[in-house]
């Protein structure tokens, strides 16, 4: 093997994904840095991959990191594989790369499946342009909600209903696609408005939501007052700025409207 480092990617699920190139860079390298090595145990048994390896996970990076970049300039090849999929997207990889390129060793990719763009296709949501924001944060919904196209998050399904119940408040009118379980036996797609999602039966297993672009029309007044409807119970200062972000108006016709729907000041 040549010296230098090897992001590789690995299976999502299912280790039929697993590429003939990932496991001969597996086998050859000199050392592996797994996320987690009882996690790789597994993949590494399936393959017969008797690689030495350690641990790389984001509590001891500080510290495996230049102790890594030592290694490869000394003349050794060192992989890096996460728990699944490629390293560095919302996984431990990318302090790593950053270090090899700026200690000037060969950096090299073996590409593997990414959950992110698999749903991204899965959704049928448009792919020109997308965001992928990492694990869903509430507190930051309301800025994600100004960006127009396609957008992408991880989550947790123990918090995936309350996710969703969040996205019928700030964004009803976008359609999200919840997909779980990428590639493996209980794969499922479920696409709808939030409002249309918040009684499913709570999913289960790895789960991306996607959420697809804002409507180009404008609002009518119509749909401008079920949305005043939805909210008007809410305070009023949180409830007026809520309004103009999702009905694209701005916040003094917003506290106009909640006003005329008789909500109260406090």
């Amino acid at each position: 093997m040549q010296t230098g480092l090897y992001i590789v990617g690995t299976p999502i699920g299912n280790l039929s994904d697993m590429s003939p190139r990932a496991v001969e860079v597996l086998q050859s390298v000199d050392l592996i840095a797994a996320e987690d090595t009882r996690v790789f145990g597994k993949l590494a048994a399936h393959f017969e991959i008797k690689t030495k390896r350690i641990s790389c996970h984001e509590h001891n990076e500080r510290d495996v990191v230049p102790e890594l970049i030592e290694k490869i300039q000394s003349g050794m090849s060192v992989a890096a594989v996460s728990d699944a999929g490629m390293p560095g997207i919302s996984d431990p990889g990318f302090r790593l790369v950053r270090a090899a390129r700026e200690a000037g060793v060969p950096v090299f990719v073996v590409p593997g499946p990414v959950a992110a763009i698999s749903a991204l296709v899965l959704s049928g949501f448009p792919t020109d342009r997308f965001t992928f924001c990492g694990f869903f944060d509430e507190k930051k919904l309301r800025d994600d909600n100004k960006i127009p196209h396609t957008i992408i998050y991880y989550e947790s399904p123990n918090r995936v209903m309350s996710t969703i119940a969040a996205f019928a408040r700030v964004m009803p009118e976008r359609k999200i696609a919840i997909v779980r379980e990428i590639t493996k036996v209980y794969e499922e797609t479920i696409i709808g408005y939030p409002a249309e999602l918040m009684n499913i039966t709570p999913p289960r297993g790895e789960i991306v939501i996607v959420v697809g672009p804002r409507p180009e029309h404008k609002m009518t007044d119509e749909e401008i007052s079920n949305i005043v409807n939805d909210i008007a119970a809410t305070s009023m200062k949180s409830a007026a700025a809520d309004l103009a972000l999702r009905a694209g108006i701005s916040k003094k016709e917003a506290y106009k409207r909640l006003l005329e729907s008789g909500g109260s000041n406090d």
